[in-house]
């Protein structure tokens, strides 16, 4: 019986630094299209056209709004550390560019290089005008609500 409570008191310890491990483990998620490198494959230049994309790769994550009309097949993949903000780990662009008649005109792939970080200078966003305090926002307005102001009766207004 002694060796039961020996085994059951190691593993506890045991269990809690197992538990405490996998808390800290990175959590990974994938957005957007899902990449299948042989229909990216099948996709040709002058043999195919709208159509026919749609039925290999399905509906686009975006098209384009001007010029000649392109199609974007979007990937990411983020990891997220505990108490962290997520940081995209992997990237991918397709983009298929039709011409008028909707024929494939040219693909292109185009990834991380591609992916801007921006770091963000403060929390709050600078604005023009006066900085008013929390008194002035609460009583500022006292005196001027109903007030004779253009176009009040006897304001002068006309």
């Amino acid at each position: 019986m002694g060796s039961i409570v020996r085994k059951a008191a190691m593993a506890g310890p045991v269990l809690a630094v197992a538990l405490v491990v996998s808390g800290c483990a990175s959590i990974a998620t994938n957005r957007g299209y899902i990449i299948d490198e042989t229909l990216f494959a099948a996709v040709q230049p002058g043999l195919d056209n709208q159509q026919s994309v749609r039925e290999t790769l399905g509906q686009p994550t975006m098209i384009s709004q001007f010029g000649d009309p392109v199609w974007y097949y979007i990937s990411s993949r983020t990891e997220q550390a505990p108490f962290s903000q997520p940081r995209i780990e992997q990237h991918n662009v397709f983009a298929v560019q039709f011409d008028e008649a909707g024929n494939v005109i040219s693909t292109d792939r185009s990834g991380m290089e591609q992916v801007a970080r921006i770091d963000p200078e403060n929390d709050t966003t600078p604005t023009l005008g006066r900085e008013r305090g929390f008194l002035e926002d609460l009583f500022g307005n006292i005196g001027t609500v109903g007030g004779a102001g253009p176009g009040a009766a006897g304001g002068g207004g006309r």
